[in-house]
């Protein structure tokens, strides 16, 4: 493998690249059963790529398992991978797909938590799964989510949804979303932190694609990715129009 460059020109929404807010993400997901269906293929897989890894919960979850294989993660947050590296059993990577050159390495990659969709331009989509694609073994899989836009869950992104965590320190922070703009099927939309013991609240802007199961399966057909399976919902129940969720597996 040529070795990645540790610093990469993707910019990092606030919420990720901040260290503080960074550590307050895991608070906020809560359960995370997306984290229970992709378990158990990480842990079949000899080599793992987690792209996105975030916090690097779910590869932090297979080593306490027993995983004894390689397990890499990349992310372009430093924030994130600083709450990552608090564990060094694992490989990580600020970057993203355009920062490394991973050839058939990864039996498994991975995105969790919707981060197919922070690959908003069709460019973004096809070098991110071109970089996928070379960095599967001969019969790897990527396995990820996206969701479906048939169902229109950023209109439910209102600031009155709010979220309220406590951190280790016992600081009670609020978080509430609300959507900025829709065009096409791009969402643009901000996530507003405040806390009785902040000075000033804390924004985060991002913008996400909602890709149909179409032109998703386009784009894979293209990188030369194969649809093996894809579900709706993280009990492995069928996609339907209604299913929240496009989950998928691809195989090279």
């Amino acid at each position: 493998m040529v070795e990645p460059a540790k610093e990469s020109g993707a910019v990092a929404d606030h919420l990720f690249a901040d260290v503080r807010l960074a550590a307050l993400y895991d608070l906020f997901c809560g359960r995370r059963t997306d984290f229970e269906f992709y378990f158990k293929w990480v842990m079949s897989a000899k080599s793992v790529l987690d792209v996105g890894c975030g916090t690097g919960a779910l590869l932090h979850m297979a080593r306490d398992a027993g995983h004894k294989g390689r397990l890499c993660g990349l992310d372009p947050a430093p924030g994130m991978l600083a709450q990552a590296r608090k564990r060094g059993d694992i490989e990580w990577t600020l970057g993203d797909l355009s920062s490394v050159q991973f050839d058939r390495e990864f039996d498994l990659v991975v995105m969790t938590g919707h981060a197919f969709q922070v690959l908003v331009g069709d460019e973004d989509i096809r070098g991110a799964l071109a970089a996928i694609h070379r960095a599967l073994t001969d019969n790897g899989r990527f396995a990820f989510e996206t969701r479906n836009p048939l169902v229109r869950e950023w209109e439910r992104w209102t600031p009155d949804k709010s979220a309220e965590v406590t951190d280790s320190d016992g600081t009670v922070v609020r978080l509430s979303r609300e959507v900025q703009r829709v065009n096409g099927d791009t969402v643009s939309f901000s996530h507003t932190f405040t806390s009785p013991v902040w000075e000033k609240p804390q924004m985060s802007r991002s913008t996400l694609r909602f890709l149909d199961a179409r032109r998703l399966s386009a784009f894979l057909s293209d990188a030369g990715l194969k649809i093996e399976n894809q579900f709706g919902n993280w009990d492995g129940s069928a996609l339907t129009d209604s299913s929240r969720e496009i989950i998928t597996i691809a195989r090279r």
